[in-house]
């Protein structure tokens, strides 16, 4: 699931924390870096449940609708495809998944509200008119309904994002990702026919495909780590290089940035140094001000070389 851009936000964003509460210790730093990790997954499961609560809401309206005192035609004999879509019935079947969402408590029970505009929302599209007036009934169509389902209704939905933060505090950036990745799944699922849990880190799906790669695990926990015992160093090196300068002017983000950039540099062996800064930088431009992508990439063109010189790193920028 998580690969390396999203591991190094997370890592971004738990030692900006510690920048903040500079009491916390390294296990707890980490510790908090892990559950960041694990609520992606949560939030993924969450995402993947609201397949089976529409298609429920879409049982529970066809049946009122039959229970009027006068139906319409349509209405006593109403199209069941989506109702009886095979995405929906292969979740509620699978006894993993299901026994994940009962454990971590991520059923859409207590989101009837949401979860009734979200399927008169799904009713409103020219796409989901499509997909009902198709005579086949395919296990790849339901999944590319509810791929779309995700990208146009669950994307940037202000009612669900409320509940989001209310749920889950590590949950207010990751939806996107999470949908990301619950899209991915539903393209896994038309082809092989079940659901699987995916993998906490990408590099753990590809070494399970037979590639040779690095743990992202590792990864990740190296950056953390070296960036926490080498902080003062780190921090140190960027005051000498912005002598003159009032401490008030850096931003602490681009602070947090340049001590993560040296610190992959130092720690993370197999990652270039070029790559390195390239991905501060980048992070920059959504972490920090109009103009830190600027200032991150030329203090870190500054510090790296002296960095790698200094402790004799097999790098160069």
């Amino acid at each position: 699931m998580l690969n390396r851009r999203i591991l190094r936000i997370k890592v971004f964003k738990e030692l900006f924390s510690y920048s903040e509460n500079r009491s916390m210790s390294r296990k707890e730093v980490l510790s908090e870096f892990e559950r960041s990790c694990e609520a992606v997954r949560d939030l993924y499961l969450f995402v993947l449940g609201s397949v089976p609560a529409v298609t429920a809401e879409a049982a529970r309206q066809i049946e009122a609708a039959r229970g009027k005192f006068n139906p319409t035609p349509e209405e006593r004999n109403p199209n069941l495809k989506f109702v009886q879509n095979d995405l929906a019935r292969l979740l509620e079947e699978d006894p993993d998944y299901r026994k994940l969402v009962e454990k971590k408590q991520l059923g859409w029970e207590p989101y009837d509200a949401l979860v009734r505009s979200l399927y008169d929302a799904l009713k409103e599209q020219e796409w989901f008119a499509a997909y009902m007036a198709a005579p086949e009934r395919t296990l790849a169509a339901d999944t590319e309904l509810f791929a779309r389902f995700f990208e146009e209704l669950l994307q940037d939905n202000d009612a669900l994002e409320s509940i989001l933060e209310e749920k889950c505090i590590y949950w207010v950036d990751d939806l996107d990702y999470a949908l990301m990745c619950a899209i991915q799944s539903l393209r896994d699922i038309a082809r092989k026919g079940r659901w699987d849990l995916p993998p906490l880190y990408r590099s753990d799906v590809l070494a399970a495909e037979g590639k040779e790669v690095d743990s992202d695990k590792a990864f990740a926990e190296k950056l953390l780590g070296g960036a926490f015992a080498s902080y003062e160093d780190y921090e140190a090196r960027i005051t000498g290089a912005t002598k003159g300068w009032d401490r008030d002017r850096i931003c602490q983000a681009d602070r947090v940035l340049i001590i993560l950039g040296l610190a992959e540099v130092e720690h993370v062996p197999a990652v270039p140094a070029r790559v390195s800064v390239n991905e501060f930088v980048e992070l920059a431009k959504y972490f920090s001000t109009p103009r830190s992508a600027a200032f991150v990439n030329g203090l870190l063109d500054s510090l790296v070389p002296k960095l790698i010189e200094e402790k004799g790193l097999a790098k160069q920028l």
